[in-house]
């Protein structure tokens, strides 16, 4: 009873001598709109919720971006850290358990015969040395009043999670530059036909003037311009093939492979991807892996706020030892007379630190402050990028509409001109204005549609798709 009324006064004693310590949900969270500008659609639904192998129908690109989910040294280096976070988490989960100690000593004194430790060995023990042999065992427990451990475990969880969500950011991100980059590769394979095709129709219109010029109808400046433009194609081909193997290139790094050659079936016009949905803002909060990272964040210095206010309240500690003790070897385990033990408690509370204890706890609270700024941010930065993607779309979709139909009628009059210019109907200067004109239109057409799949893949990306 002596010792239950013992250890019942030492926690009342602490729990008046501090206030909870608890850490507080911090103030200026964000706050989201009710949607997006320039919405898809007015339905609910969102194309982040489609799984990634879903969104991209195309077999190369979706065994290209399994080969750099498996591969990609970014994405691996996220995994590793995530197993760190991992074996602090459990550690930490561990904090309320008591630590226990083993030790074992011995130890022999030789004291002087004129002191005390001396004449008391001789009187005693009939011996000029003592000696001294033990074995224990050791519990101390801190008794968790403000909420230390169980904030340092919040913490540690929150960086846990933290961890998974930039691994989540890594692919999404990884996944949307294996996309583009296949896309752009596309672009490049429809770009270098639209050179070679003008490079061949050039060609064609060289020749006639050439037999032309020999029948002096034309003079050599006719067959001089005409040249000219033909090797405008022609050094616009080694151009694209050269951007196509740095594309390649860049993809295999990717990749984590060795650079090599990018497998692709499919032309740019054969793409077929999802309709455009983006739901709702709030749905980011849960979809954004940076967003998740940042929020987090905040859990993480809240509780952080909380653990280092604990540390200037009172700490109460309990502390046990036992296990067996002898001036002789022979006697060590003479049991249970060699037997003994401790029990004990105590409270300590900070005085004089320095002012140590409470500037990490203001610092504390103002890497909170900041954390929540940071989140704001994110949400923002979030919203916008939804916003400008959503824009894109719309507007990349109505450009290629127009080029698409320019470039139908650059290909007609493109044809005119030349049959034109075949029955004496035309000039040359006619001919090369059409023939320049359809190859600038269809390279910007190719532009322009693998900005609209790219624009797609970033509205993907930043509503939060793609793990």
């Amino acid at each position: 009873m002596a010792k239950r009324a013992f250890y019942i006064t030492i926690l009342i004693i602490s729990v008046l001598l501090g206030r909870h310590a608890l850490a507080q949900q911090p103030d200026g969270m964000p706050l989201l709109p009710a949607a997006f500008r320039n919405p898809a659609s007015q339905d609910t639904g969102n194309i982040a919720n489609i799984p990634w192998k879903q969104f991209f129908t195309n077999k190369e690109l979706v065994a290209l971006i399994d080969t750099a989910l498996e591969n990609n040294n970014d994405l691996q280096l996220a995994v590793r850290n995530i197993e760190i976070a991992n074996r602090s988490y459990r550690a930490a989960r561990l904090g309320s358990l008591p630590d226990i100690t083993l030790s074992a000593g011995a130890s022999i004194l030789n004291p002087s015969d004129n002191s005390i430790n001396g004449l008391s060995s001789e009187l005693l023990l009939q011996s000029h040395h003592i000696e001294d042999y033990s074995l224990g065992m050791g519990i101390s427990w801190e008794a968790d009043i403000w909420g230390k451990v169980k904030n340092q475990k919040k913490e540690a969880l929150a960086r846990y999670l933290q961890t998974q969500e930039a691994r989540k950011a890594v692919q999404t991100t990884l996944i949307a530059a294996i996309a583009n980059g296949y896309y752009n590769l596309l672009m490049l394979d429809r770009q270098l036909q639209i050179a070679r095709k003008n490079y061949a129709l050039s060609d064609s219109t060289l020749q006639i003037l050439r037999a032309q010029y020999n029948a002096a109808q034309v003079t050599s400046l006719a067959v001089q311009q005409v040249e000219a433009q033909q090797l405008t194609a022609a050094q616009l081909i080694p151009a694209i093939e050269q951007e196509i193997v740095i594309q390649e290139n860049a993809l295999s790094v990717l990749s984590g492979t060795n650079p090599a050659g990018i497998s692709r079936n499919k032309s740019l016009d054969e793409l077929l991807l999802p309709g455009v949905s983006s739901g709702m803002p709030s749905a980011l909060l849960d979809r954004r892996p940076d967003v998740k990272a940042a929020e987090l964040e905040v859990v993480a210095l809240n509780a952080k706020v909380g653990y280092t206010k604990a540390y200037m309240y009172p700490s109460l500690t309990i502390s046990a030892q036992g296990g067996v003790n002898a001036f002789r070897a022979s006697d060590w385990f003479n049991l249970p007379a060699s037997l003994f033990g401790i029990v004990a408690g105590g409270i300590t509370q900070p005085l004089f630190q320095k002012k140590k204890l409470r500037t990490q706890y203001e610092v504390a609270k103002i890497q909170r402050e900041q954390a929540v700024i940071r989140f704001r941010q994110s949400v923002l930065k979030a919203v916008g990028e939804v916003s400008d993607a959503l824009v894109k779309v719309q507007k990349l979709q109505e450009q290629q509409n127009v080029a698409a139909k320019r470039v139908s009628t650059l290909q007609a009059a493109t044809a005119k001109a030349g049959l034109l210019f075949i029955n004496g109907q035309a000039t040359y200067l006619e001919v090369l204005t059409a023939q320049n004109s359809v190859l600038t239109g269809e390279l910007q057409l190719a532009s322009l549609k693998q900005s609209q799949l790219s624009a797609l893949v970033e509205l993907y990306r930043s509503l939060g798709g793609g793990w």
